[in-house]
């Protein structure tokens, strides 16, 4: 019989897209946590957005996340495997994750077993119903001959632009209307129907935990209103993160 593992789910942090001061305050929150992790779990999943833009040039990368980063390397360096499924804010990875940090990388939504259990790990940014407009804009941003010419531009100038660019992105998100379901609970009760056991996601910034037939729907919400992150080792729970430890909901 396998080992028995316990697993960290996190999404959606936004790092970059507030004010300074409250920026602060949320990068602190996740440097904490990942400190704890590196002794209460042994692989975590980051499901997406875990910064507001990144645009990685081929010998350059962003200021202004050092602590987070480094928070990472060090996670990294104990031996705890660190997942990371890019999302619709996040996409424009090279090779800095995987090749300084040790990070798993990965651009497309993907299932995995976990404790004999079947998992679907998605950012959700593809399942969502009446958004045909982001889904063309998306074969766009995500087109690797289109970021290479984007790439061509100055740093300071093509970092402010994917800056500017991601904020317009939150809000048009914000005074979207997809109508009475986003369509994230349809898809997942297709893929539990389909002999999946858990399907985890994030994007819509509303955190869900439902249980349908044999499996459940989780969403991870948000940290930019109530961080939190995912545990699993017998079964799944959400649990709120602040700076003076864990409450579980």
């Amino acid at each position: 019989m396998s080992e028995i593992k316990t697993y960290f789910f996190i999404s959606d942090i936004h790092l970059g897209l507030q004010q300074t001061e409250i920026e602060k305050v949320k990068e602190n929150l996740l440097v904490n946590f990942l400190r704890f992790a590196k002794k209460n779990c042994d692989e975590l999943f980051i499901l997406g957005d875990l910064f507001d833009y990144w645009f990685e040039y081929k010998r350059v990368i962003q200021k202004g996340f050092y602590k987070t980063i480094t928070a990472l390397k060090e996670l990294s360096e104990e031996g705890i495997i660190i997942h990371y499924l890019i999302g619709n804010h996040d996409f424009l990875h090279r090779d800095f994750f995987t090749k300084e940090i040790g990070i798993k990388l990965y651009e497309n939504d993907f299932t995995i077993t976990l404790n004999q259990k079947k998992f679907y790990l998605g950012h959700g940014d593809d399942l969502v119903t009446n958004d045909v407009g982001y889904k063309i804009l998306k074969k766009i941003l995500r087109n690797k001959f289109l970021q290479r010419i984007y790439s061509l531009i100055h740093p300071d100038l093509g970092i402010k632009i994917a800056s500017s660019t991601s904020k317009k992105s939150r809000n048009y998100t914000k005074t979207k209307n997809f109508g009475e379901v986003d369509g994230l609970l349809e898809a997942a009760k297709k893929m539990i129907d389909d002999g999946v056991d858990y399907v985890i996601l994030g994007h819509s910034h509303q955190r869900e935990f439902v249980n349908y037939k044999n499996g459940y729907y989780i969403n991870l919400g948000s940290w930019i209103e109530k961080p939190c992150y995912g545990k699993f080792k017998d079964s799944f729970e959400i649990i709120e993160w602040d700076l003076n430890g864990r409450l579980q909901t």
